[in-house]
This record gives C-alpha cells, structure tokens and sequence, in this order.
C-alpha cells in the first residue's frame, strides 16, 4: 500500500517503551532500541512496523515477513524468524490494538476540520443559554441548542446539531453530520458522522380513519465511553428512556427503536435492526444483519450469529443462529443437513448432475 497521506507514522517508538506500555514481553533485551512507527499485516510489514499472529496459519507469512517487530502468545513465538524481534502477551489482539492507538492517536477518533483547543468558529451558532466548559470545540456551522451543556475537552463537529437541553460529557467526539436530540451523553462517548440519536420512535395506534400517531416523550441515555458507528440511529423512549450501556460499541448502519435497553460492554455489528422495548444483557456479541423483535429480553453474554432472527427471549452465555434463532450448533446442524440434501436432490444416481 502507498504511503497514507491521512494517517502519518509515528515519529518513532522503541520496542522497550512498547513493550512497557502493552504491560508485555520483549523477549530480546537487545532489541531495546529499535524503533517502530507503524502498523501492517504481516503479508507486506516492513521495518518500522508492528504485527501480530494468531495462530500457526501464519507460518508461510512470517517467512517474509520483514516486520521491526511481531506481538505473539508464547506458544508461537517459535514461529517468527530469528531476525524479527518478539514481543509475548497473552493476548496479542488486544495488544496490537494497543499499539495502534499509541502510534496513531488520531485515528481512533472521527476526523477533525478545524483546529485549535477551545476554538469555536465563527460559523457555528450557539444559542446565549447553552453551557461550554473550557476547551470545548465547536467546528464550522454546527448549531448548539438552548440550554445545552458540553463538557470539557469535547469537539462538536461541523454541521452537527445538538438539540435543546441535551447534555454531553467530557472528552467526547461528535463528527460531522450527526444530530443528537433530546439525550444525555457521558464522558469519552464517540459519535461518528451521520448518526441520528434522539429523534421520535415508531409508534402508532390504529384508528377508524388510519394511523395515529403514539406521542414519544422519553430521552436517550448514553453511558461512558459508548462508540456509535456512522449512520446509526437511536430513537428516543416514548415513556421511558432508550439506555445504551457503559463501553457498548456500536457499528455503522444501526437501527435501535424506542425503550431499547443495551448493557455494558456489548458488540453490536452493521445492519442490526433492534425493535422497541427490547432488553439486552451485558456483554452481547451480536452479529450483522440480525433483527431482535420488540419486548425480548437477551441474556448476558449471549452470542448471535450474523442475520439470525431473534423472536423469543434468550439465555445467558448461550451462542444462537437461524431464524427463528436456536442454539448455534443446532442451527449449524440444520444447514448442513440442508445442504447434504440439497446436494443429493441435485445429482442422478451416476453421479451426473440433473437438468
């Protein structure tokens, strides 16, 4: 790959700080000294940079691989070339994480246009009653409701609208393009562009003369250090209040409906569609494309495979597929059970395939 123009290396770590900062292993103390700049995976690293490996797949790589340094488990340290220096953790996915936010800060956070600490430009509009703590940045255009009260080292980005009375906490990032109404944010929350929080849910009676719409009256709580992917959307409660939990990461492309309540520490990937008053545990992985009807509850640690259909309550710490979901290897059972049909239907008894 070419040189990245919008994300520029590193000025230059030592493996010795790395490997401190990860809380890891530099197996060799006389590589101490050598420096690293960037990230890469292990197919093209070159010197300066960081990889990882996961498992032995990787053998035929590494033999390639020209990488400043490789972060591993110990049980496969005896795969990289003696030439490379090896940093150990138990966890090496994480670490590589890590590393990449410590060479490259910017990047973990939605991409800035104007800068300065405590700037406001001239362009944004922010009405007399609303509340900035010091260092607050408010980009080009973006418009900040009465009321409103922002936290210290927070950035609203250009052209974004923060609603009457909403409050957002400190050091949180709010890109271009998002709206956020009628809600109340923590610290270290992460609003990527696009994204549409607080608006009315999907609510409506049916009446002689159609629908009738249901008034919506609640709020959107969002705990600390919550992440929200580009494009996603979190409709208000209608009585109560939408609550996304504590360190709960959410994908682009994501539909949650009113009075939804997601837990600490979740994982909610593109395409999901939540229907309201639905509950979700602490710790939920849950995969792309799934829909979870309205009024479920999902157990803590639950696991739901990608474009599974969730229609009835789940227990905790299983793994669920299919639709209507079941036990993951009971779904995996049922395709391939499909598909071994599938196969014989498909084929003459020479083997020939039929017309």
């Amino acid at each position: 790959m070419e040189q990245n123009v919008f994300f520029l290396p590193h000025e230059g770590l030592k493996l010795a700080e790395l490997a401190e900062f990860l809380g890891a292993e530099l197996v060799n103390s006389d590589h101490a000294g050598v420096i690293v700049r960037s990230v890469a995976p292990i197919s093209r690293a070159l010197a300066g940079d960081v990889c990882y490996i996961l498992s032995r797949r990787s053998r035929d790589e590494l033999a390639t691989c020209e990488a400043s340094v490789v972060i591993c488990d110990k049980a496969l340290a005896d795969l990289v070339p003696q030439h490379i220096p090896v940093i150990l953790s138990s966890n090496p996915h994480a670490a590589f994480a890590m590393a990449g936010g410590l060479l490259y800060p910017a990047a973990l956070r939605p991409v800035t246009f104007s800068p300065g600490e405590g700037e406001i430009a001239p362009s944004a509009v922010i009405d007399p009653s609303a509340k900035l703590e010091k260092g607050v940045i408010v980009e080009p255009m973006a418009v900040i409701g009465a009321h409103a009260e922002i936290g210290e080292g927070t950035r609203i980005g250009a052209q974004s609208i923060i609603g009457p009375g909403v409050k957002i906490g400190r050091d949180c990032s709010i890109a271009a393009g998002a709206s956020i109404l009628c809600a109340l944010l923590g610290n270290g929350v992460i609003i990527h562009n696009g994204v549409r929080i607080g608006q009315d849910g999907f609510g409506y009676a049916p009446g002689p003369r159609g629908m009738i719409k249901i008034v919506q009256i609640g709020r959107v709580i969002i705990q600390d250090n919550v992440e929200i992917g580009a494009n996603t959307t979190i409709d208000r409660g209608a009585m109560d209040d939408t609550v996304i939990g504590e360190g709960t990461k959410i994908d682009n492309q994501v539909q949650i409906g009113h009075n939804v309540q997601i837990g600490r520490h979740c994982a909610v990937v593109a395409q999901v569609g939540i229907a309201g008053s639905a509950k979700i545990g602490n710790g939920v992985q849950i995969g792309g494309q799934v829909g979870i009807k309205g009024h479920v509850t999902i157990g803590d640690g639950v696991q739901i495979a990608a474009q599974s259909g969730i229609m009835t309550d789940l227990a905790a710490g299983g793994q669920y597929g299919g639709t209507p979901a079941r036990p993951l290897n009971d779904y995996l059972r049922d395709v391939a059970q499909m598909m071994s049909k599938t196969r014989v239907r498909g084929k003459k008894p020479g083997g020939e395939q039929n017309d």
